[in-house]
């Protein structure tokens, strides 16, 4: 368990001891389709203690090929994504035994591209259906299948049925991440593929949050009357996750300064490419823009996944190759940022909330920017506080 490095540049929000008063963001109201804005007051939950805990409980599975989504069953087990293959395995959760469930065909893996990100219905129980971000010869979808426990290992899997097209595709900043909200809505966190000029552009899906219906439609209530873009000015959001009171949390890429952890409002700006960083709300022009509320120094971060648990958000890192806790007070950070396991498992690509003081994570070594060891890629399971 490691410390925030003394001295480093990591940078928190103003509002970042206990005491101190949150970041500037709007006041909590819900949207007509049920989707929460961040809050100014302190939150009704016990702010957590500005250091937290971390240990390793057990590595549950190994010899997984670049892991990327990671979708939790609820009759227990774990669905992975491998980014590379195109393929979904079934972990056990208690012996790590895996069931490849089948491959997702169209899937093209070039550069940061692949099978992305999973989620499970919000009526999986009844309709047992999976979603999946995926990059096409053409673009970024989403797509959902049947998953059939009972066909044969390998043939698992029904046609996938595209919900959702034309997300903007590149060699980079694909975006990927996805997961309903508490609204039963489905979030997107896409990317700008290099084309800076798509996260300003309310008209591009590129370097958005976009919310949808589980049949792909703009979700009710969204901030922009026909459009399913809910936030924007991104440049690569790969990590999405709700606190304890319904409010959303998004990671971020940054260039070669910041990258950001942000709270995310219905229809706000987050700034790129004309703000990266804290700088976005710093006055005068830029004040429109939405300030994280922390951020790292690239070789720090290089955030992916992110998960709520505990009363942080606990944040992957890629470069970084290390976990960061954001202790939260509302939708500030209570606390300054705390990194653990630094360099122990080299990169970090998704969180997932196991439940109480539970995380699941996977290394991302095998992705071709890893320096793989024996047993890359895993999923751990850490408790945290």
């Amino acid at each position: 368990m490691l410390a925030v490095l003394a001295g480093g540049a990591l940078l928190a929000t103003a509002g970042c001891s206990p005491g101190a008063g949150p970041a500037p963001h709007a006041s909590a109201s819900p949207s007509p389709g049920g989707a929460t804005a961040p809050s100014t007051s302190p939150s009704a939950v016990r702010t957590p203690p500005a250091k937290g805990t971390v240990s390793v409980v057990r590595t549950v599975a190994e010899g997984l090929n670049s892991p990327w989504g990671l979708a939790p069953l609820p009759e227990g087990g774990l669905l992975v994504a491998s980014r590379d293959e195109g393929t979904i395995t079934r972990v056990d959760g208690k012996t790590g035994a895996k069931t490849r469930l089948g491959e997702v065909p169209g899937v093209s893996a070039a550069g940061e591209g692949g099978l992305l990100g999973l989620a499970l219905s919000p009526r999986y129980a009844s309709d047992r259906m999976v979603y999946a971000y995926v990059t096409t010869a053409s673009d970024n979808r989403v797509v959902r299948m049947l998953y059939d426990a009972k066909r044969p290992a390998g043939d698992q899997l029904g046609a996938p049925d595209t919900i959702f097209k034309g997300i903007p595709k590149g060699m980079i900043h694909n975006g990927g991440r996805i997961a309903f909200g508490p609204d039963g809505m489905l979030y997107v966190g896409t990317g700008e593929n290099g084309d800076r000029g798509l996260a300003q552009d309310r008209k591009s899906l590129g370097g958005k949050i976009l919310r949808l219906t589980p049949e792909g439609e703009p979700a009710p209530g969204d901030p922009f009357p026909g459009s399913p873009v809910y936030s924007y000015g991104h440049r690569n959001v790969q990590g999405l996750a709700w606190d304890a009171e319904q409010r959303l949390f998004a990671s971020e890429f940054g260039q070669d300064t910041w990258d950001e952890l942000n709270a995310i409002a219905p229809g706000a700006d987050y700034g790129w490419p004309l703000a990266e960083g804290r700088s976005a709300g710093g006055g005068g022009a830029d004040a429109k823009f939405r300030d994280p509320i922390a951020q790292w120094h690239t070789d720090e971060a290089s955030p992916s996944g992110i998960a709520y648990a505990q009363g942080s958000i606990w944040m992957a890192g890629l470069k970084g190759q290390r976990l960061w806790r954001v202790p939260l007070r509302g939708t500030a950070a209570s606390a300054a940022p705390q990194a653990f396991l630094e360099g122990q498992y080299g990169r970090l690509r998704t969180v997932v909330s196991a439940g109480g003081d539970r995380l699941w994570v996977t290394t991302s070594n095998t992705d071709g920017r890893g320096n793989p060891k024996p047993g890359d890629d895993r999923i751990l399971e850490l408790r945290v506080s």
